[in-house]
């Protein structure tokens, strides 16, 4: 765990104990923690210690005397003169921790990060942990952390289920995002806290009912004079017009209670307006109009009070795009870069008067609008609650602000604790920082059809990188690379009108000012002008773009100097943007710059600024140094991480790596840890020995591998990125990588190997041809038949997949797929409808199957594994499949000699004649998947932990059959979609991924672990007997007869908007049932929701075959609507089936608590992991 060496003068901090110390100097306890270190000399500053803390570092290191060494001051040596009075602890025995569910946009693995350290606290504390979170893929849902876990919907009636069950005496609130957050005040609305005798820890109900009611925290501001943007809250669509006209234009539009900025944006007008309001009103109760300060400086500040009245900030951030973009979607710098001392020192007075008036116990941020050139501001808004700015601070300043939020909340105080990081100070001290931390969001809206991809108020982004550098230019450069590895740097692309690209934020914004600047010739003032974004800024990007233009004059690899490399590499420039600026490679850039003798050195995250020796093993590593902060002895493992979260990578990953970190710790190896994602726990400053906050790419992994001189590289669990460098890593770069031969890795990604394989050791596959012309393509289609499956060779994760059912679809796709031409070959392959699809996770040794998990899909086949319903132990699939897929699996594993773990997907087809059906290999991946923590937390046996055994051949485990036991429960994992986010896409399901998350709920049969899993997705509410349900989709097909069977008995009210519908339901269905036409204006969304509204429809099964067309076509805009209405949409034959199958069985709810809320120990029998 902690290095126990201490270095001279330096003293440990409280050894981790979250036990009360008493403080009187005489108690042993104390004596006995800081037995061993008493004779360390520890020299006292003359000024009391902790009036030294409290100031800021920037000019102290000017008042000492010569440059002597200053030993850090000792906290115990502080705490012992008794200066801190004992508080009243708070106490509790056992409490309550509300996790965030499944992860969406707006809402993502910062929670997962949040939770875990609350988790911590509570263990360090003694106080028995219950969790309730269905987020499966999740660290904090091991039972390492929680000692007992519950996989259920974070509902009210779930809570107070679980409540009854667990009995427990207090509750967190705050580390769950907004889900813990809204389900608290409507608890505290309910009187169940009350009821039950649960008290909330740290930040109050009423706070935080402050802080998210606009109205009362404008009354709340008011009282202490803290400007605020005046705001009007309405309830109706007339008194928001009239309320937009006392205020005047530009307004912009806010919801109440909503998550990331969801249901906002900006009007200039009042048909704008109209549509705005209109849909924001069907999201929340409460919207509010304010007058709009678009162009104004965005600032953030991170802020922690104790109950005590001590109050710090820990971190002010900085918005590199104005005012006008959501913070989660705009780049931001920590600290700020512009502000002037003076700007700086009022909002941060101003940010501590807030959070004690407002009485926020734990951590809180405050959001600040600041005139660029004025000294006026006005608070956006307050989250006293763990957020995602948070979590970036956290990482950004290495202060664990989470941890510390869960010690206040069981009574702490900030003077007594000491930091968990820095080991020097204690907890009540404001980090200064020596280097400067950009962050950049990652969207993935080209995924979507018909989507907006502006950005504005409301969030869009699905995951966020994180650099570090000296210098602005060097981390901005490494944080560009991170967000996807096609990005060189600062770079350029090409735009219809670039002038309206700058002056309209979309995500590709940054592009849009590399065009400007790299190629357009624009000036700073001019992208100023049509940007708003500081100047500080493009003056910055200016010097790349010099930098550049320097490089490109020299032109040849020969005519690099030294200190010309050294200037680029400063300015945080790549091997290989270097090499296309000299039309050279990477590699001859990369020799060449060794030749110069010019590495990156090593630096420690020194929150301290250098003032006091600081312990962390929080790295990065940086060309504007001269020395390395460590020395480089443990010839450790490296693990690469899973990078930034996307659509079809996300917090799976990240258990994996943190699973293979534990377990490789566990076998006494070193770890070192390269990751740069701030939301996850893999970056957490106590998971690896050393944790590198770095870029994933070859140029760098080599760098840190060469200079720890490391044992071996581990690229099996970070998904698809260490995948793709894994092959350089052993051939060019001469690393050991542990497990399956990367030449074998390539086998299964090349199409073309693969295939010769599989028909070498007769496994089946789908049939398929890689074809260069659209002739060849629709001859070829002819022979298999239709519906085909087209996908262009060269992209990942399904992008761009398509299923084509005739021949013009064909040609449209395909001349729509850019050319096809020999250079861009596509892959056609029959398609298999009404198969079904099976998963299997296993885990090889040496090419011997030691341990594979089979898991069923719900969906029919041609539905992404990622948006699929799984089922594990599988409920429909016979002995004879079972056995004959674990065949495959074992001659799998066999033919790629894997080492490690690994997934395939399989279909199965019936035989037409009615033989033995078909089974065939779709996919294989030589990696750890998606599913990893699902099975092996339904299977009870942790499949990374096996996994990095075979990976190292320590200890590897005889072969077992897991899917032989027979066992009495099963869970079903579910998607969660974030569709309301992404104005416009259809809420269609296909072979492209859609979702952003997972949640997964166990029971003892199908319906019931489905039916609490439905429940689990976010905002999802049960449509109740005696209300309406809509109706529309495919009639050739008898799935809307069967869900309409399920449904009659429960008197529900039925419609449809067309009379074919109708007749259709009414002549197939087993019951008298009569279905209503209503009208269905498509092009008016405001009659469209009064029409919702007038039926009081609260579920629409709209079951199509084929996507909508256009935007008019009568489906597209049902599903579409569904989702903009906040009304649960079931929009895929085989689930809408199984869930109406669930509301037959389960409705009307009987008395007393559901069989499904149980204790994930006591479904799998014991806490294996």
């Amino acid at each position: 765990m902690l290095s126990t060496v201490y270095k001279a003068g330096r003293a440990p901090a409280l050894l981790r104990h979250g036990r009360r110390v008493a403080v009187a100097p005489q108690t042993a306890p104390l004596r006995s923690l800081t037995s061993g270190v008493q004779s360390l000399p520890v020299r006292q500053p003359t000024e009391s210690p902790i009036a030294r803390l409290q100031k800021r570092f920037l000019s102290v290191s000017a008042a000492r005397p010569g440059n002597a060494a200053q030993s850090a001051p000792n906290p115990n040596a502080y705490l012992d003169s008794g200066v801190i009075k004992p508080k009243e602890f708070v106490d509790v025995k056992k409490v309550l921790v509300i996790g965030s569910g499944g992860l969406a946009i707006g809402q993502a693995g910062e929670f997962d990060y949040s939770g875990s350290q609350a988790l911590k606290a509570l263990k360090e504390a003694g106080v028995s942990s219950v969790l309730m979170n269905p987020n499966i893929a999740t660290i904090q849902t091991n039972h390492s952390l929680a000692d007992e876990v519950y996989y259920l919907p974070i509902t009210p009636e779930y809570v107070e289920y679980v409540i009854q069950k667990e009995r427990p005496d207090g509750i967190f609130l705050s580390f769950g995002g907004q889900t813990a957050l809204n389900l608290g005040v409507q608890m505290e609305k309910l009187g169940m806290f009350e009821k039950y005798g649960v008290r909330v820890l740290g930040t109050s109900v009423r706070t935080l009912e402050l802080s998210e009611d606009r109205d009362l925290f404008a009354k709340a501001l008011e009282e202490i004079n803290i400007p605020i943007a005046k705001s009007i809250a309405v309830n109706t669509l007339d008194d928001a017009l009239e309320a937009a006209r006392n205020i005047g234009y530009p307004i912009i539009v806010r919801a109440a209670y909503a998550l990331g900025g969801l249901g906002s944006g900006f009007a200039n007008n009042e048909e704008e307006l109209r549509n705005m309001a209109a849909r924001s009103l069907t999201l929340s109760p409460q919207i509010l109009v304010e007058k709009s300060l678009k162009g104004w400086k965005e600032v953030e500040y991170e802020v922690v009070r104790d109950a005590n009245n001590n109050c710090i900030t820990v971190c002010n951030m900085e918005n590199f795009d104005p005012l006008g973009i959501h913070t989660g979607d705009s780049i931001v710098v920590a600290p700020s870069q512009t502000l002037s001392d003076e700007e700086y020192h009022m909002l941060r007075s101003a940010a501590i008067k807030i959070v004690r008036h407002l009485g926020v116990v734990g951590e809180c941020n405050v959001q600040y609008a600041l005139q660029p050139d004025g000294l006026d501001y006005r608070v956006i808004e307050v989250n006293a609650r763990l957020s995602r700015s948070s979590a970036l601070a956290s990482k950004a300043t290495g202060y664990p602000l989470a941890y510390t939020a869960a010690k206040i909340g069981l009574g702490h105080t900030l003077p007594e604790l000491p930091n968990a990081v820095t080991k020097t100070t204690t907890a009540n001290f404001e980090p200064s920082l020596d280097y400067i931390v950009t962050k950049i969001p990652r969207w993935d809206l080209s995924k979507f059809q018909h989507v907006k991809r502006d950005i504005g108020s409301a969030m869009k982004s699905v995951g966020e990188v994180m650099a570090i550098g000296r210098t602005f230019e060097e981390s901005f450069q490494k944080a560009v690379r991170q967000v996807d590895p096609n990005f060189v740097g600062f770079q350029g692309a090409k735009f219809e009108d670039l002038d309206f690209e700058l002056q309209n934020p979309t995500d590709r914004r940054w592009l849009a000012v590399g065009q400007a600047m790299l190629h357009e010739n624009y000036t700073v003032d001019r992208v100023h002008e049509l940007t708003k974004i500081d100047k500080w800024f493009l003056h910055k990007l200016q010097n790349i773009v010099d930098c550049t233009k320097e490089l490109q004059q020299i032109g040849s690899l020969q005519g690099l100097k030294k200190e010309t490399v050294l200037k680029a590499k400063k300015m945080g420039f790549s091997d290989k943007q270097i090499a296309h600026a000299v039309n050279s490679t990477e590699d001859e850039v990369r020799a060449r710059r060794l030749e110069f003798g010019i590495r990156p050195w090593v630096k420690k995250i020194d929150t301290l600024a250098a003032e006091f020796p600081a312990d962390t093993n929080y790295l990065y590593t940086t060309y504007n140094a001269s020395t390395h902060d460590i020395a480089f002895e443990d010839k450790g493992t490296v693990i690469l991480g899973s990078g930034v979260y996307r659509i079809g990578s996300s917090v799976e990953f990240d258990w994996c790596a943190v699973s293979a970190t534990r377990a490789l710790k566990a076998m006494g190896e070193k770890t070192v840890m390269i990751n740069y994602n701030p939301e996850t726990t893999s970056t957490d400053f106590d998971e690896a020995d050393r944790l590198y906050f770095e870029e994933l790419s070859y140029e760098r992994v080599m760098d840190i591998y060469e200079l720890e001189n490391a044992s071996g590289v581990v690229v099996s669990v970070g998904g698809q990125l260490p995948q793709n460098i894994a092959l350089r890593l052993q051939e060019t770069g001469k690393a050991n990588v542990l497990g399956t031969d990367p030449r074998d890795i390539d086998k299964a990604e090349d199409r073309q190997k693969f295939s010769e394989i599989l028909d070498s050791i007769g496994v089946d596959q789908p049939a398929w041809k890689e074809l260069t012309s659209v002739e060849a393509a629709e001859k070829f289609a002819q022979e298999v038949g239709y519906p085909v499956l087209v996908r262009p060779s060269y992209v990942l994760s399904g992008a761009a997949m398509t299923v084509i059912r005739s021949q013009e679809d064909l040609k449209d796709k395909l001349e729509a797929a850019s050319d096809v031409s020999p250079d861009h070959p596509v892959v056609i392959s029959k398609f298999i409808e009404g198969a079904q699809e099976i998963d299997v996770d296993g885990v090889a040794s040496k090419g011997e199957l030691i341990i594979h998990a089979v898991s069923e899909h719900v969906e029919q086949a041609g539905v992404h594994s990622g948006d699929a319903t799984l089922v594990l132990p599988p409920a429909n699939l016979d002995q004879d499949t079972m056995d004959r897929v674990k065949e495959i699996a074992q001659k799998v594993a066999k033919a790629w000699n894997i080492t490690g773990p690994f997934n395939m997907q399989i279909i199965r087809a019936e035989d037409p004649e009615g033989g033995v059906p078909a089974l065939k290999v779709i996919e294989c991946n030589l990696r750890a998947s998606r599913s990893f923590p699902f099975v092996s937390k339904v299977l009870g046996i942790n499949f990374i932990d096996v996994a990095t055994k075979a990976l190292v051949g320590k200890d590897v485990p005889q072969p077992t059959d897991l899917m032989a036991v027979k066992r009495d429960y099963l869970a079903t994992k579910v998607p969660q979609f974030s569709w309301t986010r992404l104005a416009g896409a259809d809420p269609f399901l296909g072979v492209e991924m859609a979702s952003t998350g997972e949640m997964a709920c166990f029971g003892k049969n199908l319906v019931e672990a489905y039916w609490a899993s439905l429940q689990s997705a976010m905002n999802f509410r049960v449509p109740e007997p005696g209300e309406g349900l809509l109706f529309g989709g495919e009639l050739s097909k008898n799935w809307l007869a069967t869900v309409v069977d399920y449904l009659a008995p429960l008197n529900y009210k039925l419609y449809a908007a067309d009379a074919e519908v109708k007749e259709y339901l009414e002549t197939k269905s087993k019951h008298k049932i009569n279905v209503e036409i209503i009208e269905f204006p498509k092009e008016d969304k405001r009659a469209l929701r009064e029409v919702f509204k007038k039926y009081d429809i609260r579920g629409v099964f709209n079951l199509a075959q084929a996507r909508g067309k256009t935007v008019m076509d009568v489906d597209y805009v049902m599903r579409r609507n569904a989702v903009d209405f906040g009304v649960p949409l079931f929009m895929e034959p085989q689930t809408a089936m199984l869930f109406a199958q669930c509301m037959s069985e389960k409705l009307p709810r009987p008395e007393g608590i559901p069989s499904e809320v149980r204790r994930w120990s006591d479904f799998i029998g014991g806490k294996p992991l």
